[in-house]
């Protein structure tokens, strides 16, 4: 009678899944099978219309409803009145669906900005009512399924027109704060405290930012300061890329001095808070240099901020529109932009905190991606939407998903060291687990110890997810522990 061998103590034998090179941090797969730690290829999805009609005023992040897991886009449907619209968009896998569009604005609208609100559990949207006079306005949603209803709009600044309009959840305060450029007081930059209650919301003082022309506004909560970060074009000084560090008390905001990141003219300024980091990543396009993509890196002291120098991300054609947003999962800033033959470009940019590490792009679409363009991360399905309007299709609105490139590793399916020589994929690998020698290691030092990093490699320090590797013997010796 033939018998099957009982396994080595300390190892476990499973299907690769890819192939197994030696000495190397495996991880076990949903099905079983067991494959080496590494980083997944970026992918798009298929493009989705949630808008038939001419669709505008898309040009900062869309929204994320967290209590239902929902995506909601904001813009101006120039096909209804130009009334102010919005859709719900239901993520799964990398395909997204769409309910009916519903009007929150019965008037001209512009630059439509939704953000969510944690605490009451509700999106609001901050745009420019001109069908009012130009007014910022604002209105609260409640998503139910895939509709959203509004209650009644709210002006939250009436000396005059609002113009570039953007918004931002602070979750500590639990406050949003909307930046814009205020008309009625000669173009400067101006802020205001926003508290939601029930299907309403009221606001707090005016607050100058900058007392110069600002455009191109950005804006981001830097929660581990518990400060907002505004980035803008200060048409005041030469149009620099400035940027300038806000703390909410109550319903009110106050703002520390401006520190420049950009001696040149820039537009299309989007704030992003790395929070692998602790730092504001501002991404935007260098006007005085061909139009290329640029970003700097913010670090947030007190009431203050400072700059790495700038690095550029694009450069092939410059660019004529621009979305950011992080992806916790892929621990990725993603840059959604306006390039080359004006395709759409996803580029994943990853940050040490100190620098930029500039990933391959992969193209969104290869009609005309409009100037009108949105961003959101999904981080129930870990994906990043891209909405934006389609020149080439009589500027219908569209969407797509995009799985940006990630570690497979987790917190929890380490497993442990491969063993022998490379074993093909499919083939039965031989894996050293918990307690047991992985004696097919180099340059490893005693008594060390190591943790698998994202790229699958062995490290002192330990990566984000924390996974303890084992403790080095040898050189060439590494105990296994989970």
């Amino acid at each position: 009678m033939r018998t099957i061998p009982e396994l080595e103590e300390g190892t476990h034998r499973a299907k690769a899944s890819g192939t197994l090179p030696s000495g190397k941090a495996v991880v076990v797969n949903a099905d079983g099978t067991v494959s080496v730690v590494g980083i997944s290829s970026a992918s798009i999805g298929s493009a989705v219309i949630f808008e038939s009609g001419i669709t505008k005023s898309m040009v900062g992040p869309a929204a994320f409803d967290s209590n239902l897991n929902k995506v909601v886009i904001a813009y101006r449907d120039n096909s209804n009145s130009n009334y102010g619209t919005s859709v719900v968009g239901t993520v799964s896998g990398t395909s997204i669906s769409f309910g009916t569009p519903v009007v929150f604005e019965s008037g001209f609208t512009a630059n439509a900005a939704p953000v969510y609100d944690i605490n009451a559990q509700k999106i609001v949207i901050f745009y420019r009512d001109l069908g009012n006079n130009q007014y910022g306005t604002s209105v609260v949603g409640t998503v139910s399924g895939t509709s959203i209803s509004f209650g009644s709009p709210v002006v939250f600044y009436s000396r005059g027109y609002a113009s570039g309009i953007a918004a931002v959840y602070d979750a500590n305060a639990q406050k949003s704060v909307i930046a814009y450029q205020a008309g009625g007081d000669s173009g400067h930059g101006y802020a205001v405290v926003g508290t939601v209650s029930g299907t309403s919301i009221s606001f707090g003082s005016q607050e100058g930012f900058e007392n110069a022309v600002v455009s191109n506004l950005g804006i981001s909560f830097d929660s581990s300061a518990n400060k907002v970060v505004i980035a803008y074009r200060d048409e005041g000084n030469s149009n620099y890329g400035t940027a300038v560090v806000g703390t909410i008390s109550g319903t009110s905001i106050t703002f520390g001095s401006a520190a420049v990141f950009e001696t040149s003219a820039i537009k299309y300024t989007m704030a992003v808070y790395d929070s692998g980091n602790n730092k504001t990543n501002i991404f935007y396009m260098d006007d005085d240099d061909s139009d290329k993509g640029k970003a700097v890196i913010g670090t947030v002291s007190g009431t203050s901020i400072s700059f790495t120098t700038p690095e550029v991300f694009y450069d092939a054609a410059g660019i004529s529109a621009l979305t950011a947003v992080y992806d916790s999962n892929a621990a990725t800033s993603v840059i959604g932009i306006r390039g080359a033959s004006d395709y759409g470009y996803a580029i994943p940019i990853t940050s040490d905190g100190s620098s930029f590490t500039v990933g391959s792009s992969t193209v969104i679409t290869t009609a005309a991606y409009g100037t009108q363009a949105s961003s959101v991360f999904d981080p129930v399905q870990k994906k990043v939407v891209f909405a934006y309007q389609d020149d080439d299709d009589s500027d219908k609105g569209k969407a797509q998903v995009y799985n940006a490139p990630a570690t497979t590793l987790t917190s929890e399916n380490y497993i442990g060291m491969s063993q022998g020589g490379s074993v093909a994929s499919g083939s039965s690998a031989t894996i050293d687990i918990i307690g047991s020698v992985s004696t097919n290691q180099s340059s490893l030092t005693a008594g060390q110890s190591y943790f698998v990093q994202t790229d699958g490699t062995i490290g002192e320090t330990a990566a984000d997810p924390s996974v303890f590797a084992g403790t080095a013997i040898s050189a060439t010796s590494l105990v296994v522990k989970t």
